[in-house]
């Protein structure tokens, strides 16, 4: 019986590394093509060698051509920008939310909480016309405002806030107000330093969902001024050419944002999805 287990753990292991190389080839010819000189970029893509995937000459010409020459940092600023302010909004909106359908008996609150739902159940893509004739209606166009502002009513973070506020127990809060604290005061002194561990999950999915956002970019903005991550990584690749070598280097550059903030946030991350109803 236990060679039977033996065997077992070799083949899942041996499947999932087979399942990894899929996954792990693309990414690492990627990486070695970016840091190659542009002119000998496919020079050992075919047939695959170990050359394919270890320049003989490493070089940063392509990253420093992008940041100096396309202004690629000005992307990245203005990805950062409306990621972090989309965050801020976003948290205090749907905490407040959440606390309203977790912890408040209203008429129509159940009917609330479902349309929450259907909210993120719904295609972005299918209410971006609707969204583009409000934003122009307000004015808005072509704004860091239309970039920011769609992203904020985020009806997944209201869910999730609101799950975490369900498991808080009512008496915590019945005490501060015998204590004589107004609901803001609970709200802001004992539910939201209690719910750090959401805040920490919406903080990394409301960061990746814009920060990946490509659609609604090019709908709402129009200026160069404006331009995000991935509308600046799209724009090297046309009908006519595709400049192969700023591609990879500005997709490899864009990655690193996000990448570094699931790994020093992947802890927390985990324990806030764990902890607001979504485990399995």
């Amino acid at each position: 019986m236990r060679t039977r287990g033996v065997w077992k753990a070799v083949a899942l292991f041996s499947v999932l590394a087979i399942v990894s190389l899929f996954f792990i080839v693309p990414l690492a010819w990627i990486v070695a093509s970016a840091l190659r000189p542009a002119s000998p970029l496919y020079e050992y893509a075919n047939p695959l060698t170990w050359r394919t995937f270890i320049p003989s000459k490493i070089t940063f010409e392509n990253f420093v051509h992008i940041f100096t020459k396309l202004d690629f940092g000005r992307a990245i600023l203005n990805s950062l920008f409306v990621s972090v302010s989309t965050i801020f909004l976003t948290v205090i909106v749907a905490s407040m939310a959440g606390f309203a359908l977790a912890k408040f008996d209203f008429r129509g609150r159940q009917l609330v909480f479902t349309i929450v739902l259907i909210t993120f159940m719904v295609p972005f893509e299918s209410i971006v016309i609707p969204l583009y004739v409000m934003i122009k209606q307000l004015r808005i166009d072509n704004t860091y405002w239309a970039l920011i502002l769609p992203g904020v009513a985020n009806g997944l973070a209201i869910f999730l806030f609101r799950q975490f506020f369900a498991e808080v127990p009512s008496e915590i809060m019945e005490a501060a107000r015998i204590d004589g604290a107004s609901w803001l005061r609970i709200y802001w002194r004992i539910l939201l330093p209690l719910s750090m561990p959401a805040i920490v999950t919406v903080i990394v999915m409301v960061f990746m969902f814009q920060w990946n956002s490509l659609f609604w970019p090019l709908v709402a903005t129009h200026s160069s001024r404006f331009e995000v991550v991935q509308v600046a990584i799209a724009s090297h690749r046309s009908t006519e050419n595709t400049s192969w070598a700023n591609l990879f280097s500005s997709a490899i550059a864009g990655s690193l944002p996000p990448v570094l903030l699931f790994l020093f946030l992947q802890k927390y991350f985990v324990r806030g999805i764990s902890g607001t109803g979504l485990k399995g």
